[in-house]
Formats: C-alpha cells, sequence, structure tokens
C-alpha cells in the first residue's frame, strides 16, 4: 500500500486542457485527494487501472478528468451517434451526481454532446438489446475509448454481475478501463481480471495515517454509538434532532416502510426543519428529492441504503443510523455521507442492549473504531403523539403495521446473524417504539403472548383515511366485501338444501326403480328383504373401495343380521 499526498494539480506530471483547469476553478478544487493525484497520472498514459480508496476521497474526478482529456486527445474526433466513454455506477442518484460533475466540464467541450454515457447496469443492459427500437447501441461503442466502473464493489453486492459480464462482451477490447471501490473483494478482483488488460493496482489512504492504518473511514469523521432499548430509541432521535436543528443530517432506516412511517411521524414532531423521504421504491420523485436536498442549507433526509454509497451531499454534519445496516461495509458507506474530502463530520448509531457486540465486531471487521455517547436526559416521549397519528389517520397506521413487519423480516436476513438474531428481539419493547395500536399478524409472533405490550382499546377497523377519497374507496370495498360474504353464506345455505334434496330424490327413485322390476319380474322379494339386500351390496363397496376394514364389513354385516332377527322376534310378540 503506497502513501499519496494532497497536492497541487501543477504539480502533476500531465497537463490538462484550459476547459479542464476552468472547470476545476469553478468547482473550487484547489488541490488533489491522494487517489486523485494516484489515478490520474496513470489513466491519463493510457493505464488500466484498479483503484481502491475510502469512501469520500474523490474518486469521481480521478475517472472524470482522465476520461475528458483522453477523449480530447483522440485522432479522429467523435461523431454524433458514437459513444467514446460509458460510466457504470450502481443507482440512479449516483448517476445524476456524476453526470452533473461531466457538466461542468463539457459545456467547456460542446463536441462531446451525447458521446458519454453515465448508466446503472440493469438499464444499459437494456439498452443494448433493444436494437428493434431504432436503437443500435451495440454500433455506437465501436468507438469507445473509456469505461469507468464506479463503486465496483457495490454493483457486485447488488447482483449486477451478470449485468456486467453481459455488457463487457458489447464492449470493444482495445479500450482504456477504471474500477474504482471502496473495498477490495474477491469478487471485485474477478471483475478485474475479466474486465482490466494489465492493470495498475492503487490503494492509497489519506495524510496522517500511518503504514499500519487501515481504517476505511474518513480520518476526520467522529464515530459514535448509543446504547438504547426500542421502546427508547424513537425519543432519543427526536431530541438529538430538535437539539441539531441548524444542521444538516441523513438518517438510516433498514426498509423502505420505516422511511415511509418514520418519515412521516418526525414531519409532524420537528417543526420548522425541511424533513424529505428517499427510498429505493420511489421512481419519479428520488431524483428532485435528492437534488433538491443537496441544494439545502440545513435539513434532514431520512432514507435506506440506496443513499449509503457514492452520494456526495455536500456539508453533511451528521449521519445518524437508527437501525444498522443489513452488512457490515453498508455501515462504513453510510458513515461516508460525512466528512468527505478532508471536511468534519459525525456519524452516530443506536444499537439495542443485546446488539453491542457489534461495536467490537466493526472495529476488527471494518476497522471501524467507535466512541460511547449516553442516553440522553429529560427527553420528551412523543410515541403517545406518534399513536394518536394512527388514530386519526388510517394511513399513518397501516404505515406502522408494515413498517413493524418488514423491520422484522429484515432483521431476520441480517448478515451478522449471530449478533442480530430474531428470537432475542423484545417484540413488545419494539411494539411500543413502533407506538402499534396493536400487534401485526405474523408468522414470528404466532402463538406468542406480550403481557408487557398493551393494544389501544379501539376497533382499528373504525380508524378512518384522512383522506376522504381514499376513504371514499375504503368504504366501498366494505361494502362490496360485505356483500360478496353474504352470497358466499347464500351460495352455501343454498348447496347443503339442494344436496339434501338430491339425496332424497335418489332415494325415492331407488324405490320406484325396485317397485317397477318387481312388478316386472313378478319378485317375491319384500320390501325390507330388498332394504337389507341394498345395504349389505353398500357394505361390500366399501370394502373394495378401501373405506372400511374387512374386520369392520364382517362386524357391520353381524350387527345388520343381528337386528333382522330381533325385528322378527318383536313381530312374532305382537302377533301373540
Amino acid at each position: 500500500m503506497e502513501t499519496v499526498t494532497e497536492g497541487t494539480w501543477d504539480s502533476l506530471p500531465v497537463k490538462f486542457s484550459p476547459g479542464v483547469v476552468r472547470a476545476l476553478q469553478e468547482l473550487g478544487f484547489s488541490h488533489m485527494t491522494p487517489v486523485q493525484s494516484a489515478t490520474i497520472p496513470l489513466f491519463m498514459t493510457n493505464k488500466d487501472v484498479a483503484a481502491e480508496a475510502v469512501t469520500g476521497s474523490g474518486k469521481t474526478l480521478a475517472f472524470i478528468i482522465p476520461m475528458i482529456e483522453i477523449l480530447l486527445r483522440r485522432e479522429e474526433r467523435l461523431k454524433k451517434m458514437q459513444v467514446g466513454a460509458i460510466v457504470i455506477t450502481p443507482t440512479r442518484e449516483l448517476a445524476v451526481q456524476i453526470d452533473e460533475v461531466i457538466s461542468y466540464f463539457t459545456k467547456y467541450f460542446p463536441q462531446f454532446s451525447g458521446n458519454i454515457l453515465v448508466a446503472t447496469p440493469g438499464r444499459l443492459e437494456d439498452m443494448f438489446r433493444r436494437k428493434s427500437e431504432g436503437l443500435d447501441l451495440a454500433s455506437s461503442v465501436k468507438s469507445l475509448d473509456v469505461l469507468v466502473l464506479d463503486e465496483a464493489d457495490r454493483l457486485l453486492d447488488m447482483g449486477f454481475e451478470a449485468s456486467l459480464n453481459s455488457i463487457l462482451d458489447f464492449l470493444p477490447k482495445q479500450r482504456r478501463t477504471g474500477l474504482f471501490s471502496a473495498t477490495q473483494t474477491q469478487e471485485v478482483e474477478n471483475l478485474v481480471r475479466a474486465g482490466l488488460r494489465n492493470p495498475v493496482r492503487i490503494s492509497v489512504k489519506e495524510k496522517g495515517m500511518s503504514s499500519t492504518n487501515t481504517q476505511k473511514t474518513p480520518t476526520r469523521l467522529q464515530n459514535y454509538y448509543m446504547i438504547c432499548k426500542a421502546d427508547e430509541k424513537f425519543n432519543q432521535l427526536v431530541h438529538f434532532l430538535r437539539q441539531h436543528k441548524p444542521e444538516k443530517h441523513i438518517v438510516f432506516f433498514s426498509t423502505c416502510a420505516c422511511v415511509e412511517y418514520y418519515g412521516k411521524a418526525l414531519e409532524s414532531l420537528i417543526k420548522n426543519v425541511k424533513i424529505m423521504c428517499l427510498h429505493g421504491k420511489m421512481k419519479h420523485k428520488r431524483n428532485r428529492i435528492f437534488t433538491e436536498f443537496r441544494k439545502l442549507p440545513s435539513g434532514i433526509l431520512v432514507c435506506t441504503d440506496v443513499m449509503a454509497r457514492g452520494i456526495d451531499i455536500p456539508e453533511v454534519n451528521w449521519v445518524l443510523q437508527y437501525d444498522p445496516p443489513s452488512n457490515a461495509s453498508a455501515f462504513v458507506h453510510r458513515c461516508g455521507r460525512t466528512a468527505r474530502i478532508g471536511h468534519l463530520g459525525s456519524a452516530l448509531v443506536f444499537l439495542l442492549p443485546m446488539e453491542e457486540a457489534y461495536v467490537n465486531f466493526l472495529a476488527i471487521n471494518q476497522k471501524c473504531p467507535m466512541q460511547e455517547t449516553k442516553l440522553q436526559h429529560n427527553v420528551a416521549n412523543v410515541l403517545p403523539k406518534v399513536k394518536s397519528l394512527s388514530l386519526a389517520d388510517r394511513a399513518v397506521y397501516e404505515k406502522g403495521m408494515k413498517a413493524f413487519v418488514s423491520y422484522v423480516q429484515a432483521y431476520a436476513k441480517h448478515e451478522c446473524n449471530l449478533i442480530f438474531r430474531v428470537k432475542d428481539l423484545d417484540f413488545a419493547s419494539l411494539a411500543r417504539g413502533f407506538a402499534l395500536l396493536k400487534m401485526p399478524r405474523m408468522p414470528e409472533l404466532k402463538g406468542r403472548s406480550f403481557s408487557e405490550f398493551t393494544p389501544v382499546d379501539i376497533n382499528t377497523d373504525s380508524i378512518a383515511f384522512r383522506d376522504k377519497s381514499r376513504e371514499k374507496q375504503r368504504q366501498k370495498w366494505l361494502e362490496q366485501r360485505k356483500k360478496e360474504l353474504q352470497e358466499q353464506e347464500g351460495q352455501r345455505k343454498f348447496t347443503r338444501n339442494k344436496a339434501w334434496s338430491k339425496q332424497k330424490a335418489k332415494k325415492e327413485k331407488k324405490k320406484k326403480m325396485t317397485a317397477k322390476r318387481k312388478r316386472e319380474e313378478g319378485s317375491d322379494v319384500e320390501d325390507d328383504d330388498m332394504e337389507e339386500l341394498l345395504n349389505d351390496t353398500r357394505l361390500l363397496k366399501r370394502l373394495k373401495k378401501g373405506k372400511i376394514s374387512e374386520e369392520e364389513f364382517e362386524k357391520k354385516l353381524l350387527c345388520g343380521v343381528n337386528e333382522a332377527q330381533r325385528g322378527d322376534a318383536g313381530e312374532g310378540d305382537s302377533d301373540r
């Protein structure tokens, strides 16, 4: 591992085009970070590079500047439909951010309009396959000079390996490739071997780090943890955010449903602060929310891990992890949303008492040391207020139930399941912490009683949506459901009656057929004898079909004979 310190752009052995210099000045970057100092000269001199550096270290410029310079130095100018460079990144937010940075440079080079493509793997693979819609991307990339795989470890964590391999098959072999990652895994190493030719491997650390220090978080990050019970956690979060109103925060939750629910609760509890929610299931609003929050001087972004990697939001003061992420590497990347490129920043994770071992695990597994911060005192209990929100609006009530279920399901899938064990969860305390009105029905709670949780004394079906149109739709659905149940009940009664009448008609038919046969054949068999014969036949059929055993057959047959004998005796007595 080499140590590379910061330096000025003029100190590099390569020179930049005037437009690149003006863009750097406009962005306000007068000094290079270590990863930029190590990577740019190699990438610009036609070397494939595989760079590893901590999150927030300035990797984006480390590939954008060489990419622009390589395209500028082409012997033949790119035509309108030719793609000269592709940047592949794991999320659309990161793609938007990279495109925004590229635009600072390309405005000085209008000839690159449409020649640089920034995309997520799934979307890019889809574009390669859509030849029938008039888009022949496979032909457009024949002129490709540069391929960049940004946040490569995250690309693989998200299951894009197959898509990446498919994309690589479309690209020309004669190209420059840069792979940028915060962590070096075996999967990343496999990708290096598949996509890069004799790459220069770069592993840099920030100035001031010793040769034995392998810490994966920024050196100027203050990292804290707080131990608190499940029913104390939300009160502690609200108190903290109220005490730090003028600052900018990112609050991470484990699931989309938790973001929806707690985001709604925070909006009503923290006044005069801009609170925004963002998660992976949002489609059209994500880019707008992300762009708006980046511009805010202060505020709170409530989100999932869709915002954990590579995203650069200026001047984030605190990263708060309400729920620990499903894997340890995501913990480091969450923290990396603050203390970026030399700035100061702080991070705090809330842990349950049973999760305290996670602190040592992170220190060993992720080289991420943390300091403990004690519970805050004189904290207001806001959970009754959240309950009142649920009672006043069915939308909030349903969000809470869904959030609780999703949290438990996510907890069960935690990578570090020796520490995060569902069976150890205090579900009563957890339900109080979610301010639930009652326990939801779910397999993990089946057959269990929770004496320490008191459900509200109300029929939750009576809780209406505050949105009148939604409530009108619900009432319509309830009425329709009521009719369907009544119809089903009526059908059951009709079916039973029909079956009884059919059975009666069948008996009458048998009697008529028996009488007819007697008349036609002159049979001397009495009715009682005929009934006995029919019963014996039925028993024999049941025996052949295996519905009764031979022992049961003989027993029932014997009973029939005895009953007939008792009947004969009775008739004789009456005659006397």
